[in-house]
């Protein structure tokens, strides 16, 4: 049996958010511990020109949106990225996983040759449905949650590699 486009994609996603929502949820208690305001962790970031905690939670979001809309010819919710406390990132976390959990996996049938272009600036980025989601969604998600998973490291956060995996 070969891996489809939907089993790539969706679930893929899925898993990761769901251990990005843990690892938030130990990044808050770990605030509330140590008695930092959590603007301190939702703002951090690991150097100047980098994402805070926040932004790498939205961006996280929306590369799965993203990610599993395109190849599926789907339109994805437009999210305004107002999120500013721990609460109203764990619900972005909850819409994005509603969201993809609802795509249809029909609708993957001709993903994997299906055209996606991607629009960056005053460019477009084009691709195959299977180009996009490996070389280019996939990637882009995984390096806003490893990053997310940085910041409360960097913290101080108690997590580590099996935190990560979803192993503990």
């Amino acid at each position: 049996m070969s891996l489809s486009m939907y089993d790539a994609s969706v679930p893929v996603f899925t898993r990761a958010l769901e251990i990005l929502a843990r690892l938030l949820e130990k990044g808050e208690a770990h605030a509330a511990a140590a008695g930092q305001a959590p603007a301190d962790m939702l703002e951090a970031r690991l150097a100047p020109d980098m994402y805070p905690l926040t932004r790498q939670i939205q961006a996280a979001c929306d590369a799965a949106k993203f990610g599993s809309a395109r190849p599926a010819g789907v339109a994805p919710p437009s999210d305004p990225d107002t999120e500013a406390s721990f609460a109203e990132l764990q619900a972005r976390i909850r819409k994005t996983l509603d969201f993809i959990g609802a795509i249809d996996r029909a609708a993957y049938d001709e993903a994997a040759t299906r055209p996606v272009t991607v629009k960056t600036g005053q460019s477009e980025m084009k691709f195959t449905g299977r180009d996009y989601l490996l070389g280019f969604a996939v990637p882009n998600f995984f390096f806003h949650v490893v990053t997310a998973y940085d910041i409360l490291r960097h913290k101080g956060v108690q997590i580590g590699k099996r935190d990560y995996l979803g192993l503990s």
